[in-house]
């Protein structure tokens, strides 16, 4: 009995190890584009407060060229392809990439008001860039219902500590086309 359960073992290490390997290599394909474009270097544990201000900026921003990029990374970690072939994906597998840039660019422009000392924290901001995207249907409903905590000197500061939650995702959601503006001033050369 003993031999089986070690056997077992054995092939449960070998599979995990497999998982493992095969996302690696996934997250290498994803991140290939990332480091020749913004030359700095992303992996598994890249987390957004470990990204510079200038590559934040530019992915907050959600143009053409930065969507790109955050759709080439969920894609290649989905095994759907490369953020290349997006328009060649079925409208549900479409719908999945287009969910997942969406709250990837909610909390990238979060981490970007968070370096502006305008939020304490955000919600996603304990995880992986990987863990949030390979996860996310676990991770997402409840990040999701957390609403970013404002920074205590922040203008406006005491009307926002006495709204509802969603009032308060609404006063947040305001902020954003400001931080962009300020966060792209910051980076500029």
């Amino acid at each position: 009995m003993q031999k089986q359960k070690t056997g077992w073992s054995q092939e449960m290490a070998q599979v995990i190890d497999l998982k493992k390997s095969q996302l690696i290599i996934a997250v290498r394909k994803g991140y290939r584009n990332w480091s020749a474009y913004f030359k700095e270097e992303f992996g598994l544990t890249t987390r957004f407060s470990q990204i510079s201000s200038k590559t934040l900026s530019f992915l907050a921003q959600g143009m053409d060229k930065s969507t790109f990029f955050i759709y080439d990374l969920v894609m290649n970690l989905k095994r759907l392809g490369s953020g290349f072939t997006f328009s060649e994906l079925s409208p549900q597998k479409k719908m999945i990439v287009i969910d997942l840039y969406l709250f990837l660019l909610d909390s990238i422009r979060f981490e970007c008001m968070k370096r502006l000392k305008w939020l304490e924290s955000y919600p996603s901001e304990a995880f992986t860039l990987v863990e949030l995207i390979v996860n996310f249907d676990k991770l997402a409903p409840n990040l999701q219902a957390e609403v970013p905590v404002l920074c205590s000197d922040f203008p406006g500061f005491n009307a926002y500590a006495d709204m509802n939650a969603f009032d308060k995702e609404v006063f947040i959601r305001r902020l954003i086309p400001r931080a962009l503006d300020e966060i792209q001033d910051r980076v500029k050369p």
